[in-house]
């Protein structure tokens, strides 16, 4: 990294002591600038990015320990040094252990603070590039986690080793619990994009006011506790994706501004009259049928057909089982080592019972099992004791039938008590009409 690259803040009340600085850094050839108190140091950090920040203890108004605090809220890999004329060691210690990378006592002897710039330089090239190490591995295990062999996973992967080289919208459907994260993350890290970040945003988990902050940022004062500018999250996935999850669940009005932000690629923050781009692959995710909600009106055609360009359907753990065994010892080795526990089997009779349950949680579900199982299990293998399941089928009962034949009796059931009505047993089933139009062909059914 050259001296060109490296930002530096100097914030100081002392006009003197900022323009020393300033001339020292500029000659080595550092990228600098300066505040004179704190409210104006958050706005430039606000406005710019910058790696590291000389700040003076004593200050009116905002005094250095408080604005490093609101500097490590802002971004807490900005290295901090704080300056001070008064060599108190309880100011010191207590600087250091709020953050800062270190401290000098005015007044400041030039080689002395080369010295430590120098430092920190390296300390902020190591934490990037522990950033990008970080990055990058959790990159590579993403699509390793998709596990399986059965064709239905062959497909999927094949589909995302396709899409992963476009730039194309992608929707990825099915259940809860089915994966659709993992195979956010696999398009993601296989694709152009992969050195910059995926932002993911759950949007069933906010209110349409909340996302709308969330998504577009705000600026301060926007809004009641708007005590800061806030960037949202289309900004922070510039040059890298952006994961809508939950994609079914957003109402009319952020339905019209997703769409216009899809087409135009620009918005402004609430509370702002800026127009800013950005560029940003979209992924999107839902376990709802939105050709039904499009027929209801309750979600908009042209933003479905904006988003879903490329579809991938992730299907059920009931409909692969032949892949349970590889999933539960691919999360029975995870947690061996993070428990590190010498547990290396699982007992023939524990993938039995495991093969005959239907996993209404679907994978998720299973780690979670596996993960109660390594916790208690007494030896090297995961017996049938170590198990807890929400669901025991009872003796004589269950067990006698085959898993076809439970499957296609609940199905008949549910389609009974819906009076054939197709949408009505998806949802109660929590399983695509697709999937319950194939089943009711598979199986013969009668709908009504």
């Amino acid at each position: 990294m050259k001296p060109a690259d490296i930002g530096i803040l100097i914030v100081d009340d002392e006009a003197s002591v900022r323009d020393s600085l300033c001339k020292w850094f500029r000659l080595d050839g550092y990228r600098v600038d300066t505040a004179d108190e704190g409210a104006s140091a958050l706005r430039k950090l606000q406005d710019d990015s910058w790696d590291i920040v000389l700040l003076d203890i004593k200050m009116p108004g905002m005094d250095g320990l408080e604005l490093q605090r609101r500097i490590k809220q802002i971004d807490k890999d900005i290295v901090t040094i704080v300056m001070t004329a008064f060599a108190s060691v309880d100011t010191s210690i207590q600087a250091m252990k709020e953050g800062a990378f270190d401290y000098i006592v005015k007044p400041i002897d030039p080689d002395d603070m080369g010295h430590l710039i120098r430092n920190a330089v390296q300390h902020r090239q190591l934490l990037t590039e522990n950033l990008n190490l970080r990055q990058q591995l959790a990159e590579m295990s993403y699509s390793d986690e998709i596990v399986g062999e059965s064709d239905a996973i062959r497909q999927v992967l094949a589909r995302v080793a396709t899409v992963a080289q476009t730039d194309s919208t992608v929707m990825i459907r099915g259940e809860s619990g089915t994966g659709k994260e993992l195979v956010a993350m696999a398009i993601h890290g296989n694709s152009n994009r992969r050195y910059f970040p995926m932002i993911t945003i759950n949007c069933g988990a906010y209110t349409e006011g909340l996302l709308e902050s969330e998504l577009f940022g705000h600026e301060k004062g926007a809004f009641t506790g708007a005590m800061y500018r806030r960037r949202g999250k289309l900004e922070m996935a510039d040059k890298g994706t952006l994961f809508l999850d939950e994609i079914g669940n957003i109402g009319r009005k952020m339905q019209m501004d997703l769409l216009r932000v899809i087409e135009s690629r620009q918005f402004t923050r609430l509370g702002g009259d800026k127009q800013i781009q950005a560029d940003f692959r979209i992924i999107s995710a839902t376990n709802r049928d939105l050709e039904q909600a499009v027929r209801e009106g309750s979600f908009r055609e042209d933003l479905y057909y904006r988003l879903n360009v490329f579809s991938i359907t992730l299907p059920p753990l009931r409909e692969r089982k032949s892949d349970i065994p590889l999933i539960a010892r691919f999360f029975m080795n995870r947690f061996a080592r993070s428990m590190n526990k010498a547990v290396t089997d699982i007992s023939p009779e524990t993938l039995d019972m495991l093969m005959k349950y239907n996993w209404p949680g679907n994978i998720r579900e299973l780690r979670n099992v596996i993960e109660r199982a390594m916790v208690g299990a007494k030896s090297s293998r995961i017996d049938p004791g170590d198990l807890s399941f929400p669901f025991h089928p009872s003796p004589g009962a269950v067990e006698d039938e085959s898993l076809e034949a439970v499957e296609k009796n609940h199905i008949q059931n549910i389609l009974s008590r819906t009076g054939g009505n197709v949408s009505q047993a998806a949802a109660i089933l929590k399983i695509s009409r697709l999937t319950l139009y194939n089943k009711i062909e598979k199986y013969q059914l009668k709908k009504g």
